[in-house]
């Protein structure tokens, strides 16, 4: 059943994470200043992971700082790859929500966090106790959540157990991921259709990837099969930069706004302001990417 409204997370930390050449704090902060005047459910602001993997993000608390939580009702949300990260995210007060990357495939999984699934599940449990003890919630990028390219084992009965651990683990927000934008609309469709149907107490939501070409498909293919959480980047920039592959951008925010529009879905997003943000985001990208 197509939703009747969206949620849509704003995710800047993932378009600029991929860029080599260090974007300035100042510039940083000016630039979620303005996206957290269009009113997103969520922005995914930044990441306390290590420096050494991803030098970009290594000014995410400066970032916190000078960012103006107070002026809309949008939340953050920042990325952690280990305990030590969750524990510096709680210390926070704007931020609401903490995401972590668990990936179905073991090969991604340790391009990723350098560990293995079974012992990132057993962190992943002491981070989400952690984390939800300080009144925030975890989320959980279920990534490679529409196949593998890798060549490790893949199927919809691998994805569902991977999502009743989340669930026996008490997380109550999951975003199938593809990382590195290798799904096509009938594994994205199927994938939908089997977990939001047998985890309906469960936020599950869609982390795209795509090429301008196939941006569209993909969303419309994630809404027709029910989804209503998905995340984006304006001008679709991004990319995981510890994939070691061809990075593939996200779904540039503006087209899920206009599949939205086209298909009768509301969504909270002010558009007037999103455009102002889109020409912030040009200058930026043009300059550093």
């Amino acid at each position: 059943m197509i939703p009747k409204t969206i949620t849509i997370t704003e995710c800047p930390r993932d378009a600029m994470q991929g860029i080599k050449m260090f974007i300035p704090t100042v510039e940083k902060i000016s630039y979620l200043n303005k996206l957290l005047l269009c009113n997103f459910d969520i922005l995914d602001f930044g990441s306390f992971v290590s420096a050494k993997a991803i030098p970009q993000l290594v000014d995410t608390a400066a970032v916190y700082m000078g960012i103006e939580a107070n002026i809309t009702q949008t939340q953050l949300l920042c990325i952690v790859a280990n305990i030590r990260g969750a524990e510096y995210a709680i210390q926070y007060p704007a931020i609401s929500y903490v995401g972590f990357p668990l990936s179905i495939s073991e090969t991604f999984q340790q391009r990723n966090t350098n560990k293995s699934i079974a012992a990132s599940e057993i962190e992943l449990a002491i981070m989400n106790e952690t984390v939800q003890n300080s009144g925030k919630q975890m989320v959980v990028y279920l990534s490679m959540g529409f196949g593998n390219p890798y060549g490790d084992e893949y199927g919809l009965d691998i994805l569902s157990e991977f999502t009743e651990k989340m669930f026996k683990m008490g997380i109550k927000f999951i975003r199938l991921s593809d990382t590195l934008g290798s799904a096509d609309n009938e594994l994205i469709t199927n994938a939908f259709n089997e977990i939001i149907s047998n985890y309906q107490n469960i936020s599950i939501g869609a982390h795209l990837h795509a090429t301008a070409l196939d941006a569209n498909s993909k969303i419309k293919s994630a809404l027709l099969a029910g989804c209503n959480t998905l995340d984006g980047a304006i001008l679709g920039y991004g990319g995981c930069p510890l994939a070691d592959d061809h990075l593939t951008g996200n779904i540039d925010t503006l087209n899920i706004l206009q599949c939205a529009e086209d298909m009768g879905i509301e969504h909270s997003v002010n558009i007037s302001a999103i455009e102002e943000a889109k020409h912030q985001a040009n200058y930026i990208f043009s300059k550093y990417l």
